[in-house]
């Protein structure tokens, strides 16, 4: 190193510096002073790099029907591969007669009870559902007047962030993506926790416990931080209300006024509800399964669900639900003619409308065919709230679009199993009429799903299963070392 650091003052003095490759001292690339590559450069070789990146990783798609790779861990028919073993959620959208699935209106269980169920009872009872569903998932039974009680109290205990923690780990840094800004302070709580790498149950219970109530607080703070950043608005932080459950007080941290009307907070909790579980097998659940099964802490693992559930293919649906319906409305003319309504779904899926994807957000669903039940209750509840905003004609609009569509793909595309709409093509307008800014959609759907990944990560807990690691074959054609020299 004494001739490096002689090599490094003799440049210095010629006004050149030196750039180390992977820290190898045997090959020094020299430049003048600002002669490092410019922008432009680096850009034409990252194009460059990436296209050899495109090249070498490129599967032929012929082969996942040769070796029978069910791709997304799926068959052509919906089916999913079996992975696993779950007491907490259950999706079904088909019975099996004589070897053939036959396709059912979409039923989800909670721990066995129909979400039909919970959601008429709690409808019933006039009252907010979403604690008591948080511990149905936990604690594997609905709990009595006294344990609701009981359980309410401790969350609402738990419904404060570390001191300093908004103004260090939120405002700081304030991200332009409140998912990224979740991720980040689940992650940075790690640092405040005692006992952060106990996986016992007790201590992940607790760590679950604190985390699903303290969700929304860590989504609303990290959205009027970026608010107050980057467009210049006031700030204004509001603690929670002891006294309200998490939907409520969703809202009343939200609003600079603390107001909002019980039928806004009741359709914020059935959403809420309706987001909590959907079985074992989707993307975020099944990443909370497979990291959990690392053995590594709560706090790694719930980021990395959230991770799964940033993705547009998973979490992000509702955005592009409203961007699409925005943009319908603004298309079709005459709301009330249904042929116009049509032509322009197929512009949709002729990649000539809206974002030229070719899909209709918010219809069709991995595993539901006939209907997605989260739909079919959140939209009686939708036509309430649409009623109180006067907003019934654009309510009329998705309703003609939630028929029409399914007919249009059926007339246009080849379909291995039928669709319908799904959950998320309500809950953005849900949303929209709540006044809760695009920015917390997916974040309002992991505020929901944290009790579902936590019920999920202790049961993988409890049952100290293997590491996940599935099989991959390798297709690449065997070659041998070429020494530099003989390099082209």
């Amino acid at each position: 190193m004494t001739g490096l650091k002689y090599l490094k003052a003799y440049l210095n003095k010629k006004n050149c510096t030196i750039a180390f490759l992977y820290g190898n001292i045997d090959k020094i690339t020299v430049f003048e002073r600002g002669g490092y590559m410019k922008n432009d450069s680096i850009s034409e070789q990252i194009d460059y790099w990436s296209n050899l990146v495109c090249e070498c990783n490129k599967l032929n798609p012929e082969l996942y029907s040769k070796f029978d790779v069910k791709r997304g861990l799926r068959d052509i028919s919906g089916k999913g591969v079996l992975a696993g073993l779950t007491k907490i959620g259950e999706v079904r959208s088909y019975i099996m007669d004589e070897e053939e699935m036959i396709p059912i209106p979409g039923r989800l269980l909670y721990r066995g009870i129909d979400i039909e169920d919970i959601v008429h009872g709690v409808e019933k009872d006039d009252r907010f559902g979403f604690e008591e569903t948080c511990y149905l998932l936990l604690f594997g039974n609905l709990p009595n007047k006294e344990e609701l009680i009981e359980f309410e109290k401790v969350m609402s205990s738990y419904r404060k962030v570390p001191h300093g923690f908004v103004r260090d780990m939120i405002m700081k840094a304030p991200s332009k993506d409140m998912m990224n800004a979740l991720a980040r302070s689940v992650l940075a709580l790690y640092s405040y926790d005692e006992s952060p790498d106990d996986t016992s149950i007790n201590n992940v219970l607790r760590q679950s416990l604190e985390l699903i109530s303290n969700f929304s607080l860590l989504a609303v703070y990290a959205y009027q931080s970026y608010t107050y950043y980057n467009h210049e608005t006031s700030l204004i932080i509001h603690k929670p209300d002891p006294k309200l459950g998490i939907a409520e007080n969703i809202l009343h941290m939200l609003r600079p006024d603390n107001q909002y009307t019980k039928l806004e907070a009741k359709l914020l909790d059935m959403a809420l509800i309706l987001h909590a579980e959907h079985g074992g097998g989707n993307n975020s659940t099944f990443t909370t399964h497979v990291v959990t099964s690392s053995g590594t802490d709560t706090y790694s693992v719930i980021a990395a669900a959230i991770g799964s559930l940033k993705g547009p293919k998973h979490g992000g649906a509702n955005i592009k639900v409203v961007k699409m319906f925005e943009d319908a409305k603004e298309k079709i003319t005459d709301w009330n003619d249904e042929e116009m309504i049509r032509r322009y779904l197929k512009s949709l899926l002729d990649k000539t409308g809206f974002d030229n994807s070719g899909l209709i957000y918010g219809v069709g669903h991995a595993v539901y065919s006939i209907s997605d039940p989260r739909a079919v209750l959140f939209k009686k509840f939708v036509a309430q709230l649409a009623a109180s905003k006067g907003l019934e004609k654009e309510f009329a609009l998705l309703d003609k679009i939630e028929r029409l569509a399914p007919e249009v793909i059926a007339h246009e595309r080849k379909m291995y199993k039928g669709v319908s709409i799904n959950v998320d093509f309500y809950s953005g307008f849900v949303y929209q009429m709540l006044r809760i800014p695009e920015e917390l959609y997916t974040p309002l759907f992991a505020i929901s799903r944290i009790a579902g990944w936590s019920a999920h990560r202790i049961e993988e807990l409890v049952n100290a299963g293997k590491i996940i690691r599935p099989a991959y074959k390798n297709i690449a054609h065997k070659r041998d070392y070429v020494a530099m020299e003989d390099r082209k």
